[in-house]
């Protein structure tokens, strides 16, 4: 059985106390609600400081929570935005296309899944939310990779794993998919990852153009791609009209 780690428990529980109660609190306050020792107490606080997970106040030498948190604070609301605005017209794209859609972002060099909608049939199908998908070989990675300098940056610095034999790996070739995706404003994925699925995916964007996410279809090669293994114009049109609805009601504006 896994063993918690001492420290992060305690500066959580750290967290945990300046986020109630008063909002400032002194070394001895924090150390005897917590039950530690002084100098182990303000070692993690100073820690924590470092951080910008908490502030010191100058005059009264007194901690509260920090700038660090609301930023990820509103970065987790900012993700809840997206899902909630994106409802409404994934729902719209799986009954369209008659196939799965996923709505992914940006996290821990991977595309982590905020929503998924079933398939519109009786078959037996399994949530996919909270799982990651790989930068570099799925059409939503893809498309982040594309559009956010942030992913692509962590597209390259990761292990690009070749999963297939169609799945491109090596810088140059990489950035050439990246190049063709900005290009024709959609990415896919035609067996890249898994075999027998292909994917098709679009970006999302806020109200300052900036890229928030990507949304795509998936299924299989043969509902996916039309007769010639190219995916099928009505799901790239699909799907980049979701993406600008989604975008639209963002604040993005008509692009």
């Amino acid at each position: 059985m896994a063993r918690n780690i001492q420290s992060l428990e305690r500066a959580a529980a750290m967290l945990r106390l300046l986020a109630g109660g008063e909002r400032r609190l002194g070394l001895s306050d924090i150390a005897s609600s917590l039950g530690l020792a002084k100098g182990t107490a303000h070692g993690i606080l100073r820690t924590l400081q470092q951080e910008g997970f908490v502030e010191q106040d100058g005059p009264s030498g007194r901690y509260q929570l920090g700038a660090e948190l609301l930023r990820l604070g509103t970065t987790y609301l900012d993700v809840h935005e997206l899902r909630a605005r994106a409802l409404v017209w994934t729902d719209d794209l799986a009954r369209s296309s008659g196939e799965s859609v996923y709505l992914g972002v940006l996290h821990q060099q991977g595309v982590l899944i905020v929503h998924h909608v079933f398939r519109p049939d009786d078959s037996r199908q399994v949530l996919e939310v909270g799982a990651m998908q790989p930068l570099h070989s799925t059409a939503l990675g893809k498309v982040l990779s594309a559009y956010d300098p942030v992913a692509h940056s962590e597209a390259l610095e990761a292990e690009r794993e070749e999963f297939t034999a169609r799945t491109v790996s090596a810088p140059e070739a990489f950035e050439h998919v990246l190049d063709l995706t900005r290009a024709r404003g959609y990415a896919a994925d035609v067996e890249e990852t898994w075999t027998g699925v292909a994917s098709v995916a679009a970006p999302i964007h806020n109200q300052r153009r900036m890229p928030v996410g990507a949304v795509g279809v998936t299924g299989a090669v043969e509902r996916v791609c039309d007769k010639d293994g190219g995916l099928r114009p009505e799901l790239i049109a699909a799907v980049r009209d979701c993406a600008r609805s989604v975008s639209r009601d963002l604040g993005a504006g008509r692009f």
